[in-house]
């Protein structure tokens, strides 16, 4: 099993220790950032995603990725072919655009932009064909902001917990952020959210989608600090029975 990794938080380079994934054949993506804003880096980073991605699926692989990468996932999905709807794990919405922003942070967006939100900043650049709100699936999304509370609920984005997803039809992009867990039992999170579902309960959801047989990518967003001490014991393993599901 390859995973494919990219060692960023947007264009900040990660240290190694922040990725724990002992006995994996890892193929880490890490191209020359041009100058420029940062979506323009961003996009320098998600192309080289994108290809690899396309590339496994080719192969008859799928692929497994592991950082903030989802909109470079899917539209590498799309280059090789598949049609594949999202279901999006989070404890956050991700659905602001740079209007809706209060903080400008780009990781709040991804989702939004996905289903057709300021696609010049990195849809239009990879080549990302933008999917209807009927084919994304939102889970355990607790945290919301109001802009984004007020455009889920006039939009046709479906919402569940971690016990009662509710697939749409076809081939999946299984988008995972770890801090969808319950921040009690993760430490070390940059976005720890209370009152979510626990370790077991996300794992074996994820189990159970990846039992259908219909998932065409699965990307692993780990937006947590440096690790402490024990840290990494927990995150390597979450990383494992996610990645091995």
């Amino acid at each position: 099993m390859t995973i494919t990794l990219l060692p960023y938080h947007q264009d900040e380079r990660l240290p190694d220790a922040s990725f724990p994934l002992p006995g994996h054949d890892v193929v880490a993506v890490e191209p020359e950032l041009p100058d420029g804003d940062v979506w323009q880096r961003v996009a320098a980073l998600f192309e080289p995603v994108a290809a690899e991605v396309a590339g496994q699926i080719g192969r008859g692989s799928m692929p497994r990725v592991v950082c903030l990468t989802a909109e470079a996932v899917l539209a590498g999905v799309q280059k090789a072919g598949v049609d594949a709807a999202i279901v999006w794990f989070d404890a956050h919405g991700d659905v602001h655009t740079t209007e809706s922003s209060t903080s400008g942070y780009i990781g709040g967006m991804p989702l939004r932009q996905i289903l057709g939100a300021d696609t010049a900043l990195l849809a239009d650049r990879l080549g990302l064909r933008t999917l209807a709100e009927d084919r994304a699936v939102l889970v355990d999304a607790r945290d919301l902001d109001p802009a984004e509370a007020e455009f889920l609920a006039s939009s046709q984005v479906r919402r569940c917990t971690v016990d009662d997803v509710t697939l749409p039809p076809g081939p999946l992009v299984l988008h995972i952020d770890v801090d969808v867990i319950d921040a009690a039992d993760l430490p070390g999170l940059k976005f720890p959210v209370g009152g979510g579902p626990s370790y077991d309960a996300v794992v074996a959801s994820v189990r159970r989608i990846m039992a259908t047989g219909r998932v065409a990518a699965l990307d692993i967003a780990c937006p947590w600090h440096p690790p402490q001490d024990g840290d990494g014991d927990v995150r390597a393993r979450l990383l494992k029975d996610l990645l091995t599901a």
